[in-house]
């Protein structure tokens, strides 16, 4: 009995350390993404500000790299930030995590760890985002994001995608297209960062958790440098 008992306890701590090392490995995952939003907010060219300030909720997917990818397995792993409110005119919540998956994105990495950061610009696509897995294409209209000061002269592109998506790799940062990519809840890891099994939708939209500390550097940021949504209100119903 009493090595039966020895036997459980260290099979319980191995399971308790395991855990744990997961949750520090979420915990990561969003501290980066923190790092990674506020360097390319930092580039003289970067999102245009106009967008910013128009975009429901911001993914952001810090060092993809290409050696992960592999036929039918391959991902890049993220956050998903939104406004809250019901209207998303309130201040930035909490982040879920996401993955994103597709052959299509080891072609465009060329070898190299690579940031990327997607911009969701309607209700719309910010709701197909939290209840399904999500086609970049065809389940949701996207395109490369234009870049700059403002996205005047980019009123098509703008106007047509419900989401806008950005690359840094070596150190230079352009839009990129992810058509035929797909984006999808990562249920395992926000039950790792969170403690309990929730959705994505339960995180963003019902506000069931509070913000954790490792997201308080990204979702600070976003409070500082996009306080409030200024998408046409009639856009938001």
């Amino acid at each position: 009995m009493k090595k039966f008992m020895a036997c459980f306890v260290v099979v319980l701590m191995s399971a308790v350390a395991t855990f744990a090392a997961n949750d520090e490995h979420e915990q990561d995952r969003v501290k980066d993404a923190g790092a990674v939003m506020k360097e390319i907010l930092n580039i003289p060219d970067d999102i245009p500000q106009d967008l910013l300030d128009k975009a429901e909720c911001v993914i952001v997917l810090p060092s993809v790299k290409k050696g992960a990818f592999g036929v039918g397995a391959s991902y890049g792993r993220g956050v998903m930030v939104c406004r809250s409110g019901e209207h998303y005119t309130g201040k930035w919540g909490a982040p879920a995590l996401y993955a994103l998956e597709g052959v299509s994105i080891g072609f465009q990495l060329g070898g190299q760890a690579t940031d990327f950061v997607l911009l969701v610009m309607n209700p719309k696509g910010a709701r197909s985002l939290l209840s399904s897995k999500v086609k970049l294409g065809a389940d949701a209209s996207a395109a490369a994001g234009p870049k700059g000061r403002t996205a005047e002269g980019a009123t098509d592109i703008v106007m047509n995608a419900e989401i806008l998506s950005y690359s840094r790799n070596k150190g230079l940062f352009a839009g990129v297209s992810l058509e035929g990519s797909t984006l999808r809840s990562d249920g395992s890891a926000n039950e790792k960062l969170y403690g309990k099994k929730l959705t994505a939708k339960e995180i963003i939209r019902e506000g069931k958790v509070g913000i954790p500390a490792c997201a308080h550097d990204l979702v600070s940021l976003l409070d500082t440098k996009s306080p409030v949504n200024k998408s046409d209100p009639k856009s938001l119903e």
